[in-house]
């Protein structure tokens, strides 16, 4: 309910009111509305709408990402991850949808090129276990790739153990795709994964569990590891279709952000890179040699995101383990080794080391080992070649005949 020291929100769907606005008693209480549609929705509904409306921006919870998204990102964006090879975008693309579960949210990750294993594998090697959350259905996977191997999976006797292990533990979260190539197919097992309804959901169903998923409306983050992939197995004008498509269906009408890759290497112009136009944001990663010489720094920008404040300035990263994606300043770091070298007392503080007692100097070098140690200082003097500790010599049995 308004009142006149209450800001001018509607009172359904909290936006600001204009002028001319509409009232209406509901209950005894007096509300106002930005418009008849609002104050006919409410007498419809058994809830309002809140001031904060939590489904339209999030923050994706990648340290350089947030830094420069100061607003977070909109939920209905169609984010274009653009990479030149060697930026790691895979693992960018892990730590996004590790955030999405570490926030209570469920997950689709679409992968064009790696098995499911191999998915589950990139998790490990930055320390983040995915097992838990492929077991209760938040974490699921659109599988455009296993059509390539021969056990489909890498779950037959030609795996090895914990390439099997891995396989099994990701395989009930798995939408398997019999041919990439048929878009309607790939578009159909991404809808499953949505909904919540695939093969897990479906065997929890069967066996009279509860199946544990949600049908990802306003909640939730879709990754494609590699639109590039995808633009090989199909004729380019169903590559854009579909892009437009999951734009329009899982964007736009779910209100589910996807981050697709396209890594790019001599043509930055082709397909899916020539889609600015379409993607609502444009994530750059790309290797820059010009800072460090004789070396390659990785760096990020938000190139553009519709709807929100962005700051389009490059950051430097690296990953690590347990830890994700790392901003730095390179120049900073440049600074912090030159003062260490030419101050190698502070380097010494800095790592705990302390430099040797003067009076530890006091042996020439070229007097040789004392005290029956050999020439490497070690304590112990050596026994003879072929002898053996404790065993009586062929000197000792002559001295005792």
């Amino acid at each position: 309910m308004s009142d006149e020291s209450s800001p001018a929100f509607c009172d359904f769907c909290r936006l600001p009111r204009p002028a001319g606005t509409v009232t209406a008693e509901i209950g005894g209480e007096q509300y106002v509305f930005c418009s008849e549609h609002c104050r006919e929705a409410m007498l419809d509904a058994d809830r309002v709408f809140t001031r904060y409306h939590g489904h339209r921006r999030f923050d994706p919870g990648v340290a350089a990402i947030d830094s420069v998204l100061p607003q977070g990102c909109p939920r209905n964006a169609f984010v274009l991850c653009s990479a030149q090879a060697g930026t790691r975008a895979g693992a960018l693309q892990a730590e996004l949808v590790w955030r999405a579960l570490q926030r209570g949210e469920p997950a689709v990750l679409v992968t064009f090129q790696e098995p499911p294993a191999a998915v589950v594998e990139r998790f490990v090697t930055l320390d983040w276990n995915v097992l838990p959350y492929l077991e209760s259905g938040q974490l699921r996977v659109v599988d455009c790739f296993s059509y390539r191997m021969a056990d489909r999976g890498g779950r037959g006797r030609d795996g090895s153990p914990w390439n099997t292990h891995l396989a099994d533990a990701v395989a009930p979260a798995t939408e398997q795709v019999r041919d990439p190539t048929d878009v309607e197919e790939v578009t159909n097992k991404l809808e499953s994964a949505l909904d919540g309804d695939g093969v897990a959901a479906r065997n929890a169903v069967n066996a009279g569990e509860d199946p544990g998923t949600e049908r990802m409306v306003e909640c939730g983050i879709v990754v494609i590891d590699s639109l590039t992939e995808f633009g090989t197995l199909v004729q380019p004008v169903q590559a854009y279709d579909f892009v437009k498509d999951v734009r329009a269906d899982v964007c736009k009408a779910r209100f589910v952000p996807v981050f697709a890759g396209a890594t790019y290497g001599g043509d930055a112009d082709a397909f899916p890179h020539d889609l600015a136009y379409v993607a609502d944001g444009i994530l750059d990663c790309k290797l820059d040699g010009e800072i460090v010489d004789d070396g390659l720094l990785k760096r990020l920008r938000v190139r553009k995101l519709d709807g929100v404040l962005s700051y389009q300035r490059w950051i430097a990263y690296e990953f690590t383990a347990g830890r994700g994606l790392v901003p730095f300043d390179p120049q900073a770091e440049i600074e912090k080794r030159g003062a260490q070298r030419s101050d190698p007392d502070a380097d010494q503080v800095e790592t705990g080391e302390q430099a040797p007692d003067s009076k530890d100097q006091d042996v020439d070098a070229g007097d040789g080992p004392q005290d029956g140690t050999d020439a490497d200082g070690a304590g112990e003097s050596r026994d003879a070649p072929g002898d053996e500790p404790g065993r009586p010599t062929a000197a000792d049995e002559n001295a005792e005949n």
